[in-house]
Parts: C-alpha cells; structure tokens; sequence
C-alpha cells in the first residue's frame, strides 16, 4: 500500500464531514463550513471546536440571520456550553459583526464578484474578524469544490510531507484536498510535536525525528 494511501484511510476524513457538513451541496453547506471554520481559526482543541459548532447546530443557528436574531447573550452561552469559554466574548462580537457584514454581502456574492483565487481570498481577509489563517481553513476544503477556491498549502501539511518524502503540488481534486487534510493532521498532531513514537504511521515516514 503506498503511503498516500496509508495516510488517507488514517487521517483523510474532512472536518467538514466529521461535522455532517456537505459543502457539495451548495452555499447554505457552505456558509456552515464557514461558520466551523471561524471557530476552527482560534487556537483552541479541535474537539472544543467540534462540540461548539454541535451547540450552534442544535439551536439552529446556522446562517447570519438566526445568528443575528439570537443576539450576543445567546451567542455567549451556545459559546461556552461547547467549551469555547476562553473566546467567548470576543467571538460573539466578531460572529455579530461577520453577520452583519454578510447579510449586506453573502458569500455567494462574495465569490461571484472576485476574479480569481488570490481576489477570493483578500475579499474575505477585508471582513473585520477574518484572518488568513481562518480563509486557509475555510477554502481548503472547497478546494475541488469551488472553482477559485485555491489556498496555499498549509506549513503543517508540508512539514508532513517533507517527513513522509511527499511531493505535495497544488491540484483540484478531492484526492487531493484529502490528502492535504491528511498531512495537515499528521503535520499538527505528530510531526511538529516530534511525537514519532506514538504516531500511528510512523513506519512510513523517511525523515523522523
């Protein structure tokens, strides 16, 4: 079995898909992995991530006008039932603020009106609240989805495939993208770690620490 294929059935799985996201099905998927991806973009444990987003879903607040009418008391409590008690505050004044922002220009809009991939992206960045970290994480897995959804490969994903003897160049697949997700995780929880000895794949790496 060749080591792509050994880290795609280990780590390959979408964030979007843990989260029961389908962002082919169009933009109101899309604005969900949106969402997951603004929560994703502050250093805190994917699983806090994860279990927020749930909190958001379970009070149906899944596009800018629920999460406007919900108002920042809401937004505060769904905030710290899923543990994202840390941000809590300045997460719901910036989701108030995206929202807003994006009930004038949705993201359908949004990507209509840019050119290219590289417009895409500083159309998003011009959002108050929006980094290029977060518009990594949320094109990164439209990648094979949307046209000009083009990111750079994430440094952690490269770390991986420098350690994995990988030659990672830009494609629009969804191999592709799976494999970026897969070296990303790897790159995060084990290589830049150095945490050789418990990770899972480690007989295929080429460069170990």
């Amino acid at each position: 079995m060749k080591k792509e294929d050994v880290l795609l059935k280990h780590f390959g799985k979408f964030y979007s898909e843990e989260l029961g996201i389908q962002v082919k099905k169009g933009w109101k998927e899309i604005f969900k992995w949106f969402l997951a991806s603004l929560l994703f973009g502050k250093p805190i444990g994917e699983n806090l991530v994860k279990r927020t987003y749930r909190q958001f879903e379970k009070a149906r607040l899944l596009d800018p006008g629920s999460i406007l009418k919900a108002g920042w008391d809401r937004l505060v409590e769904i905030l710290d039932a899923g543990g994202y008690v840390r941000y809590d505050f300045s997460t719901a004044d910036k989701l108030l603020e995206i929202m807003r922002y994006l009930e004038k220009n949705p993201l359908r809009k949004i990507y209509g009106s840019a050119r290219d991939s590289q417009e895409l992206e500083k159309e998003l960045e011009k959002i108050k609240g929006i980094g290029p970290t977060t518009v990594n994480i949320f094109l990164r897995e439209l990648r094979h989805v949307l046209k000009k959804a083009d990111p750079e490969i994430s440094p952690l994903a490269l770390l991986a495939a420098e350690r994995f003897g990988i030659k990672l160049e830009k494609q629009k697949t969804e191999e592709f993208a799976r494999l970026e997700t897969a070296l990303l995780r790897l790159g995060k929880n084990f290589c830049r770690k150095r945490r050789c000895g418990s990770c899972p794949v480690r007989k295929f790496c080429s460069n170990p620490f």
